[in-house]
Parts: C-alpha cells; sequence; structure tokens
C-alpha cells in the first residue's frame, strides 16, 4: 500500500499532471497496482429521485429551475419505484445506488423521510447506497447514517477560486462544511469534480488539493467530463479532450491512492480506446445506466461488453467497507430537529449565468 500523503501543493499536483504521459501514466498505475485489484471496476448506479426545479445557479446544470433546458421534472419517486430500479441495476452489475435530488439543501419533513426508507429498502437489498441531496447537517448525516446508507456524494466541483465562476448561490465553505458533517458518522464520503467548465489546469490542481488534504481522503472521487447542455450558461464550452481525462484521472489516482477513481460524466463522448487508457491509468469506478440524472450515459450492456473485452470485473458490494446495519425509523436515536441552518448565500453575479436567465425567461 501506498503512503497517503495530506499535505500536497498545488505546484506539486502541477508537476505531476504535466509530466511526459508515459512517465505519468507508468507512475498512475503503478501506484493503482499497490492499492487496487486493476482488473476490479467497481460500477453504480445514478438514480434521479427528484428532478428538476433546484434553485441552485450552477452554471453546469439543466436541473436548475433558472434555466431553460428541457428537462422534464419530476417529484420525488415512491419508495416501490426506487426498489424496482435498484433491483434492475443490481441485476445488471451495479453494487451501487446512488440516489440524487435537485435540492439546494435537505430539509426535514415528510420528503427527508420518505428518503430515508429508500435507503432502509436498498441496504437490505445487499446494495451499497449513496445519496447527493445537496448540504446536510450532522443530525441528518446521522439519521441516513442510521438507516444504512453507505455513502455521501458532495462534489466540490472546481477550485475554490474558480468555483466563483460557475455558481453564486452557494458557498464553497458550505461544501467543506457538509463533508465534514458526513465524516462525524460511519457513512464514506464521494467527493470530485468537473473538468471541462472553463478552467485551466491550475484549477484542477487546486480542486486536487482542496480534496487530497482532507484528512481521511474521500472514499470515491468522481471526474465528470462537463456535458454542455443547451440553456444552461456552459452550453458553448468544447468537450475537454481524452487526454485531459487521461490526465486528470492518472493525477487523481497518484495523489489519492487509495480513493477509488470513478468515470463519471462524458463518458458517451469517451472511445472504448479512451476509457481503457483511464482504467490504465486508475480509474476503477463508473456510472452505469442510460442517463446520468439527465445526461447521457453509455448503456450498460455496451459497458458489460467493454468489460468483457478488457478482461474487467464488477466489484461485489460491501468489498471496501463492511455493510451498515439498518436502524428502522422507529428504533431510531436521532429525530428530526426541524433546523434551518444558515448556509451562505454569496452575492456576486455571474454575469453568463444571468444572461441565461434572462434567455430563459424570454423563452418561457
Amino acid at each position: 500500500m501506498s503512503v497517503t500523503k495530506h499535505n500536497w501543493t498545488k505546484q506539486e499536483i502541477l508537476d505531476i499532471y504535466n509530466k511526459p504521459l508515459m512517465e505519468l501514466l507508468y507512475e498512475a498505475a503503478t501506484i493503482h497496482r499497490k492499492n487496487h485489484d486493476p482488473n476490479v471496476v467497481q460500477v453504480s448506479t445514478l438514480l434521479s429521485i427528484k428532478t428538476g426545479g433546484c434553485s441552485e445557479d450552477c452554471g453546469y446544470c439543466p436541473q436548475a429551475a433558472r434555466y431553460h433546458t428541457n428537462i422534464e421534472g419530476n417529484d420525488l419517486m415512491t419508495i416501490q419505484q426506487v426498489k424496482a430500479q435498484a433491483l434492475r441495476a443490481k441485476s445488471t452489475g451495479s453494487s451501487r445506488v446512488c440516489m440524487g435530488a435537485a435540492w439546494r439543501n435537505v430539509k426535514d419533513g415528510e420528503e427527508f423521510d420518505q428518503v430515508l426508507e429508500m435507503v432502509r429498502t436498498i441496504n437490505k437489498l445487499d446494495m451499497e447506497v449513496c445519496c447527493t441531496l445537496g448540504m446536510i447537517t450532522e443530525n441528518q448525516a446521522q439519521r441516513l447514517a442510521e438507516a444504512g446508507l453507505y455513502a455521501y456524494n458532495h462534489n466540490l466541483d472546481s477550485s475554490e477560486e474558480y468555483y466563483k465562476e460557475v455558481i453564486s448561490t452557494r458557498g464553497y465553505q458550505d461544501r467543506l462544511d457538509t463533508i465534514d458533517n458526513v465524516r462525524k458518522t460511519n457513512v464514506t464520503v464521494c467527493s470530485g469534480g468537473i473538468i471541462g467548465m472553463g478552467e485551466n489546469v491550475e484549477d484542477r490542481a487546486g480542486m486536487l488539493v482542496a480534496l487530497s488534504t482532507l484528512n481521511p481522503q474521500p472514499e470515491s472521487t468522481p471526474i465528470n467530463a462537463l456535458v454542455a447542455v443547451e440553456g444552461t450558461p456552459l452550453e458553448d464550452q468544447k468537450p475537454v479532450s481524452i487526454w485531459e481525462m487521461i490526465r486528470m484521472v492518472a493525477t487523481t489516482r497518484i495523489v489519492m491512492p487509495e480513493t477509488q477513481v470513478r468515470l463519471s460524466a462524458g463518458r458517451t463522448q469517451m472511445t472504448r480506446e479512451g476509457q481503457a487508457m483511464c482504467f490504465f491509468a486508475g480509474a476503477n469506478s463508473i456510472f452505469a445506466g442510460d442517463k446520468l440524472l439527465t445526461t447521457p450515459n453509455p448503456d450498460v450492456n455496451e459497458d458489460m461488453e467493454m468489460f468483457k473485452m478488457l478482461g474487467l470485473n464488477p466489484q461485489k458490494p460491501f468489498t471496501k467497507k463492511v455493510q451498515p446495519q439498518t436502524v428502522e425509523a422507529a428504533e431510531s436515536q436521532f429525530e428530526a430537529l426541524g433546523e434551518k441552518p444558515k448556509w451562505t448565500r454569496p452575492k456576486h453575479t455571474i454575469e453568463r449565468n444571468e444572461a441565461a436567465k434572462e434567455k430563459a425567461k424570454a423563452v418561457k
């Protein structure tokens, strides 16, 4: 096992990212093999349990209510619907279901209680359960842990500096505070970001500084390539090249040796050869299924064909951590507190976000 370093500097990470490609790949692959089985890939299914209508202004997100993106919204799914989707995912090789709701932050009440029952239901199917629900308090994190949550996703998205160019409705520290709240439980942390939003390489390194200096580092880190959606402020961004993805995956693997690095959004733009290079560079997790919340994703059968061709095997559930025990609602030690935390609302303006909002008003 590699020794995990928690004091990476931006310059050290830039030096790694900019190495000659073959040298970078060799170093990343060597570290990957010291810490993971190179022929095993963890497969997650991402399920949007509540779509659209979000009050945030994230420049990349088609679920923001202020933009016009032709996304079909839906209210919170039923427990029965979620269970059916989880069973389908399990039958196709997924070991984890990640449930996403287009919320700014979790609010105590009937809907959150329903999500807790979804967590209990999926955990009883012997599948890992992940949620991405926005900002959460320590008490809400404890309630999710009691229900049997395996992981909580809360991406940093980019560096702290560039974050302000993408989102104006929440602060970077809120992201870190939510991760800290999760760390006060036995739930693992899933946190990564997006490349291709107009950031520079220094911003990518800055994001990895923020992630790698967490102690412990996230157990899972998704690396997303922006999928530019018409109607969002970032609709005109050009796709990142496969070489940028490979470099980002390899660099992440080197600075976060024990973390599972997930190839996330943008895989429809990658060839199988490109994805194979990412696996070689240290990626050992993917999102499967034909859709990632609202954006396209390769068909699961295509992924299984690729796995067969590359000699890869899906990771079994609870390989990295034992299965959490589910505590039923009636036996819970944590109750809803009706909290109203004052999550940050920065006051700066992002011109392209405002332009997309005004364009949406004209269309609507």
